[in-house]
């Protein structure tokens, strides 16, 4: 018997075997075997009534609940297809199990409910572990199969991480709403307010709520900046004077980092006493010239695909979720849920057939040219993007090379979804892209001026990941940047730095011929104002990493891929709790610009935790719940220790929370936050 997660991947699996099944009530049938399915979650855990039926009425006398054995039920709008399933698993001449739920904790726990609850004993079970639904991963994951009790401890994994949720979900929900929900609902005018709290959630929650008050509080500073207007045989551009050393202002009071003045009377007195010398010209200091390569980027794991298509096509990490989903079942792609950014060795080996597949879409056929061509295909086992220690469950997302009689069906967003993950995996077959950057220093009066340039001389991997349309190969930083997708639409630009320069060929060839000494006349100078700016607010992908990142918002890649490890949630549950805070409405979302802010209740909950049980909002421990679940799973601490653990936390902050007397304080935190929305509750002066 094959017991798949949903009816679309048995239909697979039946395909893959060649069986020639009779279809029949939730499920199929042929002479040598069965195929069923789950629709999802067939069993859960039992609300607190079950236990005694006391517990259903809400109060402080009853918490903490912590129950010694665990009850679980079928779900009502499924038990049919859980009879139908149970009846199948017992069924006498039914003598070997093939597990062929999700290959992930999630996936696992959802059959081990089922066999639990169905009472299935003396079979043998085994586990079908795959990458794609493709039919020869799907042959090769029935061939491998192992034995399920291998799995035991990611099984364990998974029941301590739903006991962990409904615990914390039940006990903190229930007693912060007891304790402070009639404060929060007669501030905020309405009937009755439930405080939703969970280990991830509500610390997410924390993060945003943070952030907007970061922006909030902060306070712009100008600053004002001195550039030089450069002729060069009849092309300008700009130098940037720093107070560096040897300069009249190195190290002064006055200065707002060594590039600019706090004031503008300074910045004035600067540009008089350089002007006292005529005609204006600046010598040449030095001329410093080298070649940068930047590789192509890792491969597509969940979290960074989710902030990519937020970025690029304004879709919620919930809508990649689903579009990914859809294409590793229409075989497009590998399995999407996975953390990973490598590839294994096992996968790299084989990595022509991805390649030969792709030859049928017609995007891909001038890059497979290419890469047939370089020879990267041979050998990708001894690159970065190969790596089986950072492989936990699953390699990253690529695409498989087969399906595509199925694009047709795909909307259009899928369709750029898909092709976002085959172009950034044709990417790593090419070779780095190569600047060529030029730093120029010139003096005016002992004082120095800085301009630097940058211009892409070979595009590399760009040539697949795209540079903006129409422009030469020269250009600017800032340019490139939005090529590869990093520069966020509608970002201010950088008002601290200077930033490399946008140069036409003409001015690039002259830039090359300047040596130390040359003297060059100087237009004019100029005093340029700016402002500090204010964190930027998440969007929806930004988000997602920050989560993977246990709260840091990891701009740099490179670093991000370095310092991997353990995040809040997971890569299968994280879009799922952004998307429940929005409907709870704690957060809004802005479907347009996928920017997240908190509301005025989701302040007013952040602020009742953060008086109350405070660690929830804390990031790195949330990660630490997250790390403790990955112990489990790999046999390194017992299910009994991290219970013991997870109770102590429990009741601690239980019985903490019952003795405080606060929600008479929290009134001025409420009003705090008020303030800064329209329509706040009669607890505002003068809106009675």
């Amino acid at each position: 018997m094959y017991i798949a997660e949903k009816p679309s991947v048995a239909q697979e699996f039946a395909k893959a075997l060649k069986l020639n099944t009779r279809r029949k009530d939730g499920y199929l049938e042929s002479d040598e075997a069965i195929i069923t399915w789950c629709v999802g979650h067939l069993v859960t855990m039992s609300y607190p009534e079950e236990y005694d039926p006391a517990l259903k009425k809400w109060s402080l006398q009853t918490l903490p609940f912590i129950p010694e054995e665990f009850k679980y039920e079928v779900i009502p709008n499924v038990a049919k297809q859980f009879q139908t399933v149970s009846f199948i698993l017992n069924r006498e001449d039914v003598d070997t199990i093939y597990v062929c739920t999700d290959s992930g904790r999630e996936g696992e726990y959802i059959y081990r409910l089922v066999e639990q609850e169905a009472h299935v004993t003396g079979k043998k079970r085994r586990r079908v572990w795959i990458d794609s639904q493709t039919e020869e991963e799907i042959l090769r994951g029935i061939r491998e199969a192992k034995d399920l009790s291998e799995y035991d401890n990611l099984s364990a994994s998974a029941y301590l991480r739903a006991k962990e949720d409904y615990l914390m979900g039940i006990n903190f929900s229930r007693l912060l709403t007891l304790k402070y929900g009639n404060s929060i609902s007669g501030y905020l005018n309405t009937k009755y307010a439930v405080i939703s709290v969970g280990r991830v959630m509500t610390c997410v929650l924390g993060m945003v709520v943070r952030r907007e008050r970061e922006i909030r509080e902060f306070v712009k500073t100008p600053f004002y900046r001195v550039v030089s207007m450069i002729d060069a045989s009849g092309h300008t551009f700009e130098g940037e004077w720093r107070a560096v050393k040897g300069s009249r202002h190195f190290e002064a009071f006055e200065l707002y980092k060594e590039n600019g003045f706090k004031e503008r009377k300074k910045a004035e007195e600067l540009v008089s006493y350089l002007s006292e010398e005529q005609p204006l010209q600046c010598t040449v200091e030095s001329v410093e010239k080298k070649k940068e390569k930047k590789n192509p980027p890792l491969l597509y794991n969940l979290a960074e695909l989710q902030n990519d298509c937020s970025k690029r096509f304004k879709i919620s990490p919930d809508e990649t979720l689903r579009i990914v989903q859809e294409l590793y079942e229409k075989k497009l792609v590998t399995y999407p849920r996975t953390d990973a950014r490598v590839l294994s060795t096992a996968v790299a080996k084989e990595i022509s057939r991805n390649l030969n597949g792709l030859s049928k879409y017609s995007m891909s056929a001038p890059y497979l040219q290419d890469i047939l061509s370089f020879g990267s295909h041979k050998g990708l086992e001894k690159t970065r993007y190969v790596n089986d220690k950072q492989i936990t469950d699953h390699y990253a997302i690529i695409p498989t090379g087969q399906g595509l009689g199925a694009l047709s069906s795909l909307s259009g967003t899928s369709h750029k979804v898909y092709d976002l993950i085959v172009r950034r995996f044709l990417s790593i077959f090419y070779p780095p892209a190569v600047y060529q950057k030029v730093a120029v220093i010139s003096k005016m009066r002992g004082e120095s001026f800085f301009s630097s340039f940058k211009v892409l001389v070979e595009e590399g991997y760009l040539k697949v990941a795209g540079i903006p349309q129409g422009k030469r190969p020269s250009q600017t930083i800032k340019e490139t940047a939005d090529a590869e997708g990093d520069g966020s639409e509608g970002d201010a630009p950088d008002t601290e730095s200077g930033v490399e320069q946008a140069l036409d060929t003409a001015l690039f060839e002259v830039i090359n011929t300047l040596k130390r000494g040359t003297v060059l006349p100087v237009r004019s100078l100029e005093i340029k104002e700016g402002e500090t700016s204010p964190p930027k607010r998440y969007n929806s992908g930004s988000i997602i990493l920050a989560m993977e990142n246990a709260g840091q918002l990891i701009e740099d890649e490179e670093l991000r891929a370095q310092i991997k490890g353990s995040g809040i949630g997971t890569s299968a549950t994280r879009a799922e709790i952004l998307k429940k805070l929005i409907h709870i409405k704690y957060l809004a979302l802005n479907k347009k610009t996928q920017i997240i802010t908190p509301t005025l209740q989701g302040e007013m909950v952040y602020d009742v935790v953060d008086n109350s049980i405070k660690s929830l909002l804390n990031p790195e421990l949330t990660a630490s719940w997250e790390k403790g679940l990955t112990y489990v799973a790999e046999g390194t601490i017992t299910t009994d220790e991290y219970m013991k653990k997870l109770d102590d936390f429990i009741t601690r902050r239980t019985v903490g929370v019952k003795g405080l007397n606060n929600e008479y304080q929290l009134r001025a935190c409420y009003d705090k936050a008020a303030g800064f929305y329209k329509k706040a509750g009669r607890g505002r002066k003068g809106d009675k």
